[in-house]
């Protein structure tokens, strides 16, 4: 019976892979864990293009637990 809302913080690399994902505001251990494994399994994004060149950008996500 856990819910709240964790603030997850990751990168997406120049390939469009998930890198550095940390937790930026916990609700609880085990949410907290949930939530990185979601992000860290999501699909490849399509890079930021700059100039032509694909470059690193950062992201900011919040993952709610809600039980009904």
């Amino acid at each position: 019976n856990i819910q709240g809302m964790v603030t997850v913080w990751f990168e997406v690399e120049t390939d469009g892979s998930i890198g550095n994902v940390k937790v930026v505001r916990s609700a609880h251990p085990l949410l907290n864990d949930e939530a990185v494994r979601v992000v860290k399994s999501m699909p490849k994004f399509k890079p930021v293009i700059e100039s032509g060149m694909p470059v690193k950008q950062q992201f900011t996500m919040v993952v709610p637990f809600k039980l009904n």
